[in-house]
């Protein structure tokens, strides 16, 4: 089976999880819970939700994992009912003819990004329109599978806002999205950082995000143990990762090597020469080599990258 970050994965009792890490550990899928059904219903759940969930429900999903160091969830592959995948899903909406109001969203943003040479083939769709749960409130979630595609796509969206066929987002729409991330950036901060990134925008009142997936094959495997929070200073040397998953910066603090992320808030946040600050966990791997990784829950409460200069 070829799981991917960003898959979904629905169980036999009928639980949706998102891959976290597109390989095995222990025989298992990490990933994380986001939705269960209520009176046929899909509902999503937050971090703080789906871990009390499945301690209450389901703890057989409830995972340590020694190699990341960290609890999140997992599901072993005899477990798995269906296997959503977000290219396979984008394929069947754009030959679609009976869409609903956000899936003919998406398709309209597809069509502009396909008029401007983006690769669709390297394109996918995930949250809620993977798994068709989506309602009036939606957003639209691409991924991207090739960097090239992923770089391409930046710089047609931003051109598309200056040509006004998509939309920055308003005031109203910063604040939503800052709400949903309760990061621990200022507002003002938080909105600085975001707006340069060209990865979201507006298309007929509608946010759409786009992030970047890392090719499986370049994800590494090497086992990391925590050693205590972290706050410092220091230059981004290389951003080259800066929108991979997770989000990698090389930088020059004497004795760490790189900040990772894993939470979006933070991909793409800081930029090659910029100082930044960062608050994290210092980990260390078993070659001694160490990094501070920013975003321990999709919230990161107490993290954070903010570029200084």
């Amino acid at each position: 089976m070829d799981i991917t970050v960003k898959d979904f994965l629905e169980t036999t009792e009928g639980l949706v999880f998102a891959v976290v890490m597109p390989t095995l550990e222990q025989g298992k899928v990490l990933c994380f819970l986001r939705y269960v059904t209520e009176d046929h219903i899909w509902k999503k759940l937050s971090t703080e939700q789906a871990n009390t969930y499945l301690k209450q429900h389901y703890p057989q999903y409830v995972y340590y994992s020694p190699v990341l160091d960290a609890h999140l969830h997992a599901v072993t592959l005899e477990h798995i009912a269906l296997h959503h995948q977000p290219k396979q899903r984008l394929r069947q909406l754009l030959q679609s003819k009976h869409n609903d109001v956000i899936e003919d969203d998406a398709v309209q943003l597809c069509d502009l990004l396909q008029a401007n040479t983006v690769n669709m083939a390297q394109l996918g769709i995930t949250g809620s329109l993977l798994i068709r749960a989506q309602h009036s409130e939606s957003d639209i979630d691409l991924v991207c599978y090739q960097k090239q595609t992923f770089q391409h796509c930046r710089q047609v969206i931003k051109s598309l806002i200056e040509q006004g066929h998509l939309q920055n987002l308003s005031a109203t729409d910063w604040q939503e999205a800052y709400s949903r991330r309760d990061c621990s950036l200022s507002f003002s901060e938080y909105v600085w950082h975001e707006q340069r990134k060209y990865n979201k925008a507006m298309i007929n009142g509608r946010k759409f995000d786009l992030s970047l997936i890392n090719d499986p094959a370049s994800s590494n495997t090497d086992s990391y143990r925590k050693c205590g929070a972290i706050t410092l200073q220091c230059k981004v040397t290389d951003d080259s990762g800066a929108f991979d998953y997770p989000a990698e910066f090389a930088v020059d603090a004497e004795g760490i090597a790189t900040v990772v992320s894993f939470t979006a808030t933070y991909a793409g946040q800081a930029q090659r020469d910029e100082s930044i600050e960062v608050s994290g966990v210092l980990e260390c791997n078993q070659h001694g080599i160490k990094r501070i990784v920013v975003g321990s829950s999709r919230e990161a409460h107490g993290e954070s990258i903010r570029v200084l200069g």
